[in-house]
């Protein structure tokens, strides 16, 4: 491996695992029950001592889902807690503001210029946020920080703040990200115990269990597939094949470099055009725009391997009508796609969840800034994401697993994640139990794929790399970012279907136009973009 590839290596391959009970988590003998268990700790936090006069209204964004039968987004269960215990405390009134959530970007823009946002704002799109604080329209919360957010600071640590600050300034507060691989690849482990072979480990040995899952059947179905997959840009992925194919880059080039230029890229689709061609893959992949087809042949049981997000197996749509069409089917996860330097490279998302920010335009910044220290706390948040025991949730082997509500009780999203603003996913302090109590959302407590899923989780998020952070959007991407990526998901549908012979050439021919249509804009963008913040570091 050159030096390049080392200092890569050294950054980019450690998976930054959320793994250690982060500081300020709550311990495991911690009474979940109660019914209001931050009345002590979290009450003392806010403040010391009930400020006097009248009370301040704090505004806080919160997003609506639209979701059927929802009670008033302002008053139920979650803001009434909110306003007893951070409320009451600070001689405060949370007020919360609805943004329809397929219009948030938009309804943002209008209130910002408006000077009307809420004093608490939100978002998922980075670019937003920085080019509020670009145009000088959003507080610099590092003073804030200091004096009001230890407990906020401790919790989030300063990897995750990174993530919002702009110019070295601290603009907005990311929420974390408790759970961060990305893809998955899961393989029929009763088909390879009836044909006497081994879980795969690496490129060869899959190719070679793919081959006797075609000539073999062991499934004896009608239309059997080894490999499915659907067309690009859906649930369906090929995981961690394309990096396991590319060869040694400094961290420059690993950052800044299109992937269709990326060394062994090409060799990485030119693997799976041989594959298509010898009937490996699903036939019509490319015309499967909504993958129910894949869906479809998964759940039927006709499929021995496929890639997707690292949970697809749990989700509903799959694990139901599986175990109704297919009961023995026994999907594992696996590694099996190695580098040259012995690694299973794989992406992994940032950890780094929504961006909360305050608005030049707040006059209440140092009260906002002490409800998300507030909500910091282990016990407020265990309560906001999980409720009451025997009233919201009910622990089985120590995890607690939601029961289905209605009225005032009812969350609108998963882990009531739009109230929970410093945090994405569950937070019980440890990764396995984050990861479990996410399966036992999404499984109803089967335990089977409780344990699939922390084994998934594991095998994706081992030798793990989170993508570079700029801190500064790329305007190139934004100006071509749309067509890029509609280009990119022709080429890879077209690349693998075409004729082996005519497959060098195409390649050659899609990418010239790839970079032509922007692609180098956007590569000479990051370079310079990735220089200015190596050099403003050193």
């Amino acid at each position: 491996m050159n030096k390049g590839m080392k200092k890569t290596t050294a950054i980019l391959f450690s998976a930054t695992l959320l793994a250690s009970a982060a500081a300020g988590c709550g311990s495991d003998d911690k009474k979940s029950g109660e019914a209001s268990p931050a009345a002590s700790t979290a009450a003392s936090t806010a403040a010391t001592a009930t400020p006097s006069g009248p009370p301040v209204t704090l505004t806080v964004e919160v997003f609506d889902r639209g979701v059927q039968g929802q009670p008033d987004l302002n008053n139920n269960t979650w803001t009434k807690y909110v306003n007893e215990k951070f409320g009451k405390p600070n001689n405060a009134i949370v007020k919360y503001v609805s943004v329809p959530r397929s219009q948030e970007v938009d309804k943002l823009n209008v209130l910002m210029a408006a000077n009307e946002a809420p004093d608490i704002s939100f978002t998922y799109d980075g670019n937003t946020v920085t080019r509020f604080a670009k145009s000088n329209g959003l507080y610099l919360l590092d003073e804030l920080l200091e004096k009001h957010g230890k407990q906020l600071k401790s919790y989030l640590g300063e990897k995750v703040l990174s993530y919002g600050k702009y110019e070295g300034k601290q603009v907005s507060i990311p929420g974390k990200r408790t759970l961060i691989a990305w893809n998955g690849m899961f393989i029929r482990k009763d088909w390879l115990d009836k044909l006497g072979m081994p879980v795969p480990t690496n490129r060869d040995e899959l190719y070679n269990t793919l081959v006797a899952f075609r000539d073999k059947n062991p499934g004896n179905v009608n239309g059997v597939i080894p490999w499915a997959t659907a067309a690009a840009g859906m649930n369906y992925t090929f995981g961690n094949l394309v990096q396991s194919f590319w060869g040694p880059m400094s961290e420059e080039e690993f950052v800044t470099t299109t992937n269709w230029l990326k060394p062994g890229h090409k060799e990485a689709f030119k693997w799976l055009n041989k594959l298509y061609d010898e009937k490996l893959i699903s036939p019509d992949f490319a015309l499967d725009k909504t993958t129910k087809q894949a869906d479809a042949d998964v759940t039927n049981g006709k499929v021995g391997f496929y890639a997707a997000n690292w949970d697809y197996p749990l989700t509903q749509k799959i694990r139901d009508p599986l175990k109704q069409n297919a009961p023995d089917a026994n999907f594992v996860p696996i590694d099996a796609f190695k580098n040259y330097d012995g690694k299973y490279l794989k992406e992994m998302y940032n950890e780094n969840g929504i961006f909360s920010f305050i608005p030049k335009s707040s006059k209440n910044a140092e009260l906002a800034i002490k409800y998300l220290n507030w909500m910091a706390d282990p016990e407020v948040l265990f309560f906001l994401q999980f409720g009451q025991e025997g009233v919201n949730h009910k622990l089985v082997n120590g995890i607690p697993q939601g029961i289905t509500q209605t009225g005032e009780n009812m969350q609108m999203s998963n882990l009531n994640l739009d109230y929970t603003l410093v945090v994405n996913g569950a937070e019980l302090g440890d990764t396995e139990k984050n990861v479990r109590t996410y399966a036992a959302t999404l499984a109803a407590g089967d335990q089977s794929y409780e344990k699939l899923a922390v084994d998934a989780y594991k095998v994706n998020t081992t030798d793990g790399y989170t993508g570079f952070y700029y801190g500064v959007p790329n305007e190139a991407n934004i100006k071509y970012g749309k067509t890029l990526g509609d280009m990119n998901k022709q080429m890879i549908d077209r690349l693998i279907v075409t004729k082996p012979a005519e497959f060098d050439a195409l390649y050659d021919k899609l990418v010239k136009e790839y970079m032509d249509a922007g692609g180098k804009a956007v590569q000479d963008e990051n370079v310079k973009n990735y220089r200015e913040v190596k050099a403003g570091s050193k």
